[in-house]
């Protein structure tokens, strides 16, 4: 079993920046996924890394602006979001896969353990 605890979201005013952390216990999981869900909105795959070779992989709403990496020793994962717009507005979801292999790393169904999400909030 892995626990996932996400941290690092708030207000931010467009243009900003914001740094997400997910933090995941133990080492038995093949990917790590950001996802985030607005109001009325599906969840929407944001960033992926795969723990085989580091691969990631981005949404294109994303896409140049938003930065995912990794801490092996911490067993900790970063979102680093630049030029927030409000459009990013959503619950900040952090989630690993522990069944291989993994297809559609953007895709929430690949994904078996979820954290609690963070609020991220792009306002003037």
């Amino acid at each position: 079993q892995v626990q996932v605890v996400e941290s690092g979201g708030g207000w931010v005013q467009p243009g900003g920046s914001l740094r997400l952390s997910c933090t995941a216990s133990g080492s038995d999981y093949h990917a790590i996924g950001w996802f985030r869900q607005a109001p009325g909105k599906e969840r929407e795959g944001v960033s992926a890394i795969f723990m085989s070779d580091g691969s990631t992989f981005y949404g294109d709403s994303v896409m140049g602006r938003f930065t995912m990496s990794r801490d092996n020793v911490k067993n900790t994962f970063y979102l680093q979001m630049n030029s927030l717009r409000p459009e990013d507005t959503a619950v900040y979801y952090c989630a690993a896969d522990t069944s291989p292999p993994v297809l559609f790393p953007l895709t929430q169904y690949e994904y078996d353990y979820w954290g609690q999400g963070t609020q991220v909030t792009v306002s003037s």
